[in-house]
């Protein structure tokens, strides 16, 4: 398989999708499903990009992610830690770790997200997760929900 990349962050016969098909968790945000997991290496590649002053939805689930930040810069928020990110940044995230992205440049922040393809839905945070999580200062700050 092949599949041409054809500019703008953009690549041959890939639909641009939603985020998530529900919710108001997000802002500004797009899917790109690149390849679909083979029976010998059962994952999924995906390209999301998020539009400057955007941001992915705060959750956290049962299986782990790699990311490659790929356009841009901005923040990201895994477990009690906010990276700035930048092109070339790579991040795991842990099983049932909190985490979000933001796009906090006047650029997008473009990310390649690799994943099991049978993973669980995400989960959301409770009030008593948001209490949790804002008892830090600086997390408090940079969670949008």
């Amino acid at each position: 398989m092949f599949i041409r990349h054809s500019g703008d962050y953009r690549w041959e016969n890939v639909q641009l999708l939603a985020y998530k098909e529900e919710g108001n968790h997000f802002k500004n945000i797009t899917r790109q499903i690149l390849l679909d997991g083979q029976p010998e290496l059962p994952c999924q590649v995906r390209y999301f990009e998020i539009a400057s002053g955007g941001y992915s939805t705060l959750e956290q689930h049962q299986h782990i992610h790699y990311v490659v930040i790929s356009r841009g810069n901005g923040d990201a928020l895994v477990g009690d830690a906010i990276y700035h990110v930048q092109e070339k940044d790579v991040l795991m995230i842990p099983s049932l770790t909190w985490h979000q992205f933001r796009a906090t440049s006047d650029q997008p922040l473009g990310f390649i997200c690799l994943v099991h393809m049978e993973r669980d839905k995400a989960l959301l945070p409770t009030e008593e997760d948001l209490k949790l999580l804002n008892q830090n200062p600086d997390i408090a700050e940079f969670i949008r929900c």
